[in-house]
């Protein structure tokens, strides 16, 4: 759950912290006085896309953190472990933006891609917004509503782990089973090259050494003639050789030294030079005696190095990259020639990835079928009490042909009610009006997030369009959710308010001409003082604070 939310810099909001326990927290406050700004800087911590514009006018950056408790939340401690980011018992996450346009993200004090943080934003938080009830509309939306309230996350990972793999082999065998006169003519093709290349015969390595050699061969003169010359003044020359003169410089110095110790240090360095030109020399001599000036083996190699470079322009490769161009054809040519074992072996794997996708076709069908008919019975119910008296609310399962299977299941889902006694039901966009459709919204969006695993529920005005008994149902559900979640609710309505173990107001300051907002915890007299507001307006009597107490006494004598 929520600990404390931390936003600075935020729009209208200079600084605030609003700190938040276990159950029901209604946030209330005239309109514009910055409620669902709130919420914003939530869905920022939790991974939203920032912008630029959020940032408070004359300040370079905006700031929201957010500390949670995870105590219970085993899949988020060990989503946490696995990624080297946990914190003891708690959750800390942190959002900057700034004026430059960069947006930085940290959890537990470390940095994180902003995908990261979204990851584990799905672990704490659900936000259902005022408009949420306008996505029910849609056949994605209602399937996945289905699937949170009959908990098919390991079903649907294993049924989209089988689809995809069929999905592949399916593809795979189409594409094999599809012999063109295009893939006739490529296999002569591959035929012709892979002969061609297999009687060249191109080694790795190969081209750098026959360079290397043919730099050699082609210079050879040039070579011995000017290592004959160097070892002539390093060590040949009787009159003048370097090793020679060397030799009678270390000669009268030895001498020298004798007399004054300090010539130790050059005396053993010019001996030591002495060692390196007679090992030097000695190389020399060596490689004069390796040198085979070949003119047959030179143009061998020319010849070799030509053809080389022909066989490349040809397949339009590197010379260096013939001999892996010659594995490679090698192999397409194995996969074409083979292409009717294995096409039936592909047909084999096809079939019993299909028959694997039926099996697990009919084990989700069952649990959706299952699920829909309790998720029906308990919107129907709560229709009730929500001033569609009579009001029916169905989930129907279409099955789909193998053709038309896809990555969420094998069969279509729709929800549809019949808004009053008699009617038959329809789908939602034909037969629900606006006012019904956010009421069977709100329905669903308790009764499936009562299923859910995240740890906290953020309605952001969900209830606008419902009043009086209505809106005392709503806020009774809502409560009644709170003793297993935390529940943050925005709300206008009093009756939603007064049932919340807890209240803060939000409101709307000036500071030197400038807007910012303030947050009160409220307590009992206050709360009766808000609702009295939320009651009668600007104009609070005696009257609407009788009826402010009388509905929180009624909450707290229910409880």
């Amino acid at each position: 759950m929520i600990r404390e939310l931390l936003v600075r810099d935020l729009a209208i909001i200079t600084e605030l912290v609003l700190p938040l326990e276990a159950g029901m927290t209604a946030l209330t406050g005239e309109t514009g006085a910055g409620k669902s700004i709130l919420v914003d800087a939530l869905g920022l911590v939790l991974g939203d896309r920032g912008d630029v514009s959020l940032i408070r006018h004359g300040q370079e950056r905006a700031e929201v953190s957010a500390i949670f408790e995870i105590g219970a939340n085993k899949a988020l401690s060990v989503w946490l472990q696995g990624r080297d980011l946990e914190q003891d018992e708690e959750c800390v996450l942190r959002r900057i933006l700034s004026r430059e346009g960069r947006s930085r993200a940290y959890i537990n004090g470390r940095p994180v891609p902003i995908q990261t943080l979204r990851e584990v934003g799905r672990h704490l938080v659900d936000i259902y917004g005022q408009h949420a009830h306008q996505s029910l509309l849609q056949p994605g939306v209602q399937r996945s509503l289905l699937d949170a309230y009959g908990a098919h996350t390991s079903l649907l990972d294993e049924w989209g782990q089988a689809y995809r793999h069929w999905r592949r082999l399916s593809q795979a065998l189409e594409n094999l089973s599809q012999t063109t006169g295009e893939q006739v003519a490529r296999l002569e093709l591959l035929r012709y090259q892979v002969e061609e290349l297999e009687a060249f015969r191109a080694e790795p390595g190969e081209l750098v050494r026959l360079e290397q050699e043919q730099q050699q061969l082609a210079h050879g003169a040039e070579l011995v003639q000017g290592v004959e010359l160097a070892l002539d003044l390093l060590y040949q020359n009787e009159q003048g050789a370097v090793y020679a003169l060397l030799g009678k410089v270390n000669r009268q110095l030895a001498q020298l030294r004798a007399i004054d110790p300090k010539l130790n240090p050059p005396v053993e360095l010019l001996e030591g030079a002495a060692i390196q030109i007679d090992e030097a020399a000695g190389g020399l001599r060596h490689y004069l005696d390796s040198m085979d000036v070949d003119p047959e083996r030179l143009g061998w190699i020319e010849e070799r190095l030509s053809s080389f470079y022909d066989l490349a322009r040809k397949h339009r490769v590197a010379p260096a990259e013939l001999p892996t161009l010659a594995e490679h054809l090698a192999s397409e040519l194995e996969q074409m020639e083979n292409i009717d074992n294995r096409l039936g072996e592909l047909q084999e794997e096809c079939t019993a990835a299909l028959q694997a996708c039926q099996a697990l076709a009919a084990d989700l069908s069952k649990a959706r079928a299952s699920a829909a008919i309790k998720l029906a019975q308990g919107v129907t119910e709560v229709m009730q009490s929500l001033a569609m008296p009579g009001g029916c609310f169905k989930v129907i399962l279409a099955s789909l042909k193998e053709q038309e299977f896809s990555a969420h299941g094998a069969e279509q889902i729709q929800f549809q009610v019949s808004a009053n006694p008699g009617q038959p039901p329809g789908s939602l966009s034909k037969v629900a009006s606006g006012g019904e459709l956010s009421r069977i919204g709100l329905a669903i969006q308790v009764l499936t997030s009562q299923w859910g695993r995240v740890p906290t529920l953020v309605f952001d005005e969900v209830d606008v369009g419902i009043g009086g008994a209505v809106a005392e149902t709503v806020g009774a559900r809502l409560r009644e959710l709170a003793k297993h979640r935390q529940v943050l609710c925005v709300t206008h309505l009093p009756q939603v308010a007064a049932q919340a173990h807890a209240q803060i107001r939000i409101s709307k300051s000036y500071q030197k001409k400038t807007a910012t907002v303030e947050l009160t915890c409220l307590d009992k007299e206050d709360r009766v003082e808000e609702i009295a507001r939320m009651l009668g307006g600007r104009e609070i009597t005696e009257r609407s604070r009788a009826h402010a107490r009388e509905m929180l006494e009624t909450v707290r004598q229910i409880k």
